[in-house]
């Protein structure tokens, strides 16, 4: 299996697109589709038809998707966008590092 780029819980900053600059947490990766959900980045208005009670109609703020280019991970150590490289530890399981310090992007 091969090493991905992005993850659940990753910290990433958008650089591309209306939402440019921001920072939030991943919440979903979609790999088939190459994309991401931000926490609270991307909103979009959703209208909802009334399911019974318990489910109220109205209008629904929820987060839209966003493809994996136009995001870059923040690095924990040295806080900044960073390119990600991969490196292989001595039991042969792999990594994700930091372009910028080396240090490993977590997660693992």
């Amino acid at each position: 299996m091969a090493l991905q780029r992005l993850r659940k819980d990753d910290t990433v900053m958008v650089i591309a697109g209306k939402e440019r600059g921001k920072t939030g947490k991943v919440l979903r990766v979609l790999a088939d589709r190459d994309r991401v959900l931000i926490e609270r980045v991307n909103m979009v208005k959703r209208h909802v038809k009334p399911r019974g009670v318990q489910q109220p109609g109205g209008i629904q703020e929820k987060e839209a998707s966003i493809h994996l280019s136009n995001v870059v991970p923040i690095c924990p150590k040295c806080n900044k966008p960073t390119r990600v490289g991969h490196r292989r530890l001595a039991d042969g399981h792999g990594e994700r590092v930091c372009r910028r310090c080396g240090e490993p992007l977590g997660g693992e």
